[in-house]
């Protein structure tokens, strides 16, 4: 009789790759991060490293390579230029990055969605895909310095 196989493992299979420690922690770090996670190589190696993993950081950015070439994880260049990864959840969203503490919030909005399409019309492409990243203070962070 044949066991159920674990998700992590069968997304791994699916994605042609062989089934390693290193891999699994790190798809399980990047699936319990929230949709507000966007983790960079070296803050997935220092969770496991936290965590007591003997992984090195050159083997975490291998892997996450590996993930987005497999489509797994997508990697978002913002203008830090550092790397972030998150998993490819098939959806289609936009982000909002807080200048001053990196925070990245996630959002998907049907008027720019509906705007984007007609831009694209309007100059004559036809569109396969956007990215749209916008930058700003997170108003909490703002509230917060005024207290201090």
């Amino acid at each position: 009789m044949k066991k159920n196989m674990d998700p992590k493992t069968a997304d791994l299979k699916k994605a042609g790759l062989k089934v390693t420690v290193p891999r699994l922690k790190i798809l399980e770090i990047l699936e319990n991060g929230g949709e507000e996670d966007h983790f960079s190589a070296e803050e997935v190696y220092h969770i496991l490293r936290e965590h007591g993993e003997d992984v090195g950081l050159a083997t975490v950015y291998r892997v996450l390579t590996q993930f987005e070439q497999a489509g797994i994880v997508r990697r978002l260049n913002f203008d830090n230029n550092t790397s972030r990864f998150e998993l490819d959840r098939g959806d289609n969203h936009d982000h909002i990055i807080c200048m001053k503490t990196g925070l990245v919030k996630e959002f998907a909005d049907p008027v720019i969605e509906q705007r984007i399409r007609e831009i694209a019309e309007e100059k004559g492409f036809d569109l396969v895909g956007h990215n749209l990243v916008i930058y700003g203070t997170y108003k909490q962070e703002q509230d917060n310095d005024t207290e201090e």
